[in-house]
Order: structure tokens, then sequence, then C-alpha cells
């Protein structure tokens, strides 16, 4: 498994499922075309790319260069690395025929030939250096801040949300790899505090 600092945008579930096995990274899921009309996710992926830098891996289909064209006019030139796969031609196991041209997306591709392009990208590879790694905002965080495991955990989460302008819709697990990627615990905490919510 290799570390980079760049969060890793994907075009879906499998595709995050897959990478989450072999790069420590946060990955944010496109989920498709949907990122065309949906103004939060694009948002939320302009604030990343401000703070971190993202990394940009979709399938090497037509749909898959058409939503990284799209993601190219979205963040600054300078926040966007992008990660190219091979065309190999296949099917994916969960699926029951080829994909319309006949090739294998990223779920489906090998985790060396991934790291392999992930390396050659240009990405962020974090060394070991325990003075550079920023301490993970944790559920166990979520919950002691009150925003987990209470009753009013959801509205207190969607005033938050609100206020940092990230995703009305974010899940919890979502809304963790978001905010680990915008702030750290000691910034959650004093925006918390400005929202009286602390």
């Amino acid at each position: 498994m290799i570390k980079i600092k760049e969060a890793i945008i994907v075009e879906g579930r499998y595709d995050k499922i897959k990478l989450s096995s072999i790069v420590d990274a946060p990955i944010i899921e496109t989920n498709g075309f949907r990122v065309f009309s949906d103004k939060e996710k694009q948002n939320l992926i302009r604030k990343i790319a401000d703070i971190r830098g993202i990394l940009v891996l979709t399938d090497s289909d037509g749909a898959g260069f058409v939503i990284r064209n799209f993601l190219k006019g979205t963040v600054d030139s300078s926040k966007i690395k992008h990660c190219y796969i091979p065309q190999i031609e296949g099917k994916e196991k969960r699926k029951a025929q080829k994909g319309k041209e006949g090739l294998l997306g990223v779920e489906g591709i090998s985790d060396e030939i991934i790291l392999n392009a992930i390396r050659s990208s240009g990405a962020t590879v974090v060394g070991q250096e325990v003075n550079t790694v920023k301490r993970e905002i944790t559920k166990a965080d979520l919950f002691a801040l009150g925003l987990t495991g209470t009753q009013n955990a959801e509205k207190k989460r969607q005033k938050l949300f609100n206020y940092l302008d990230l995703p009305s819709y974010l899940s919890v697990n979502a809304f963790l790899s978001a905010i680990n990627c915008l702030y750290s615990i000691e910034e959650l905490r004093e925006n918390l505090r400005i929202l009286n919510l602390l």
C-alpha cells in the first residue's frame, strides 16, 4: 500500500473499494455523470483540490475521459494531477458482460498496474517521516463532538455542512473523508465553537 498526499477522484463505488485496499488517501466518487449537475460535489472537489490537490483516476473508456475533461474545467490546473490506466480488454468479475467499449475499468485493473500508474502520475507519495503526518479525525472524534450517536447529531452535522459549504447529503463516512481532507481536529472544534455547537 502506498500513501499519497492528493485526494483521488474516481467514478464510482467499486472503484473506491478497489483503491482503498491499495492506496492510503481520501477517495471521492463523482457518481459517474452526476457530477456534471451536482454543484455541491463540484464545490467539495474544488475545496479539497485547493487544500491538498487531487489525482483524477477514471476509466480509460470514453465516459471516463468525458468526466476527466469536465474536472479539468472545474478545478484550477495547478491543483489537479491525472493518472491514466491502460486500455485493457475484458470485463469486471461482478458484471455479466463487457461494457460498451469492452475495456476494464479501474475496478478490474490489477493492483500492480494501478500502483505503477499512480507512481507515474506525479502524485506526491508520502514518506515515512512522522513529523509530516497529520492526526486523522476519527469516528470516535465525531462521537465525542456530538456529530454522531446522539439525538441531535444529524441537525448539528447539517448546520456544520451549511457553514462549511459542504454537500448536504454526505453520509457520516463521506463526511469523515471530506473533513480529513479539509481540516484538522483543532480547526473542526473551532468551527463547532463558532456555531455554538460545542
